[in-house]
């Protein structure tokens, strides 16, 4: 019975620790994807306030 305990407590672990690292992985990728993201954003406010400042033709002003 504790052989058969053990060998179970033994196959559990190695399947937390893939568990972990899959984890660990998938933060990674999140992260990365998170200040892809911010950049974005700021490109896209950047873009924004360009185009709110930027004079148009034909009002008026030369």
């Amino acid at each position: 019975m504790k052989k058969g305990t053990k060998k179970i407590k033994s196959q559990t672990s190695v399947l937390m620790e893939g568990s972990i690292e899959a984890l660990k992985e998938q933060i990674e990728r999140l992260e990365m994807e998170n200040a892809y993201q911010k950049k974005l954003n700021a490109l896209l406010l950047m873009q924004e306030k360009l185009q709110i400042n930027e004079p148009t033709m034909g009002n008026g002003r030369n």
